[in-house]
């Protein structure tokens, strides 16, 4: 028998043995697959969410939407985008291979109308293999007031929303998503009163406008079979600006809700780890000088910060109906 033949004589597996191992393997430890952006040099996107997922026990499987070099605050950004039959050979692989199973998918930056519509149909896909997924959506389009992708991402994401079971915007996108104009924080509860109607069971708007020069205010919102649960919490400006925080944020949420299943908590961790993260940056650029370089998010060096992050910051319960 030639090696080819021997080769694939020893994974020749049936369909019942591949169902029963997967599933084996999602008792084992949660899957993630994570569909955003990638860069070779930095950490945003993939880069800024992968290492903290494994580091809280998640298998994670990427797929870029964009491949760049570093992330576009750099004077020359350069690399490849995604296309839908880029995407299209990936999911078949996957799924030819019974590779598709899931505990949780997660997305971030998605610059395109046609891929982001394939991610809404392998969503449906995912949940005929497994009903219990999660889908975790930072939808991704803009922040101070400003669209940086395309319009026609806004409808697709409009309804998203609808099938997604947490969502991270920030304030902006919000608004975008409820076609609602945000000037207070009562404004901000109405809006994600809007989403939780839609469907979205977790709503955390990660930054808002309603701190002051002190501190930053998110705001969670979880709507159940057994009620309504509603956050804030401050959060501690530093004097800096830094890529990848949402990307991370939402990584840090998705691993902390499962693990916890407690919203409260969920939040607290997730940005108690964020603001160690940025601590642990923030010290080493000012040492090193602040370029955009050595403002890179120090994720490695804050190991023993996202395993066990140390409670800094306090969410408080906000009576909302």
């Amino acid at each position: 028998m030639g090696i080819l033949n021997l080769v694939n004589h020893n994974f020749d597996e049936s369909e019942d043995v591949i169902d029963q191992r997967n599933s084996t393997e999602m008792n084992d430890s949660p899957r993630v697959l994570s569909i955003q952006s990638h860069v070779v040099s930095g950490y945003v996107g993939n880069k800024s969410a992968t290492l903290p997922l494994q580091l809280l026990g998640f298998d994670v499987d990427v797929i870029n939407s964009v491949h760049f070099s570093n992330h576009t605050g750099y004077k020359v950004t350069k690399g490849q985008i995604l296309s839908n039959t880029d995407l299209d050979e990936l999911i078949e692989g996957l799924t030819i291979n019974g590779l598709d199973r899931y505990t949780h998918l997660l997305t971030g930056y998605i610059g395109s109308p046609l891929v982001l519509n394939r991610i809404a149909s392998f969503l449906s896909d995912l949940k005929t293999k497994n009903p219990n997924l999660v889908y975790v959506c930072d939808p991704v389009m803009g922040d101070n007031g400003k669209m940086y992708v395309r319009s026609e991402l806004l409808p697709i994401y409009k309804e998203l929303v609808a099938i997604a079971d947490i969502i991270t915007p920030n304030q902006f996108e919000v608004e975008l998503l409820t076609d609602k104009k945000i000037n207070t924080i009562e404004d901000a509860w109405d809006a994600i009163s809007i989403l939780h109607e839609k469907g979205c069971k977790t709503v955390v708007i990660s930054s808002t406008e309603f701190g002051n020069d002190e501190y930053l205010v998110a705001m969670a919102s979880s709507h159940t079979e057994g009620g309504r649960r509603t956050l804030t919490i401050n959060i501690p400006k530093l004097q800096a600006s830094f890529t990848g925080t949402g990307d991370l944020f939402a990584a840090l949420f998705l691993a902390w809700m499962h693990k916890t299943n407690d919203l409260k908590k969920s939040l607290e961790n997730s940005i108690n780890t964020l603001q160690a993260v940025l601590k642990k940056t923030w010290e080493y650029a000012k040492a090193a000088g602040p370029s955009l370089h050595n403002r890179e998010l120090k994720l490695v060096q804050s190991k023993a910060e996202i395993e066990n992050p140390q409670s800094v910051v306090v969410a408080i319960d906000v009576n909302k109906s």
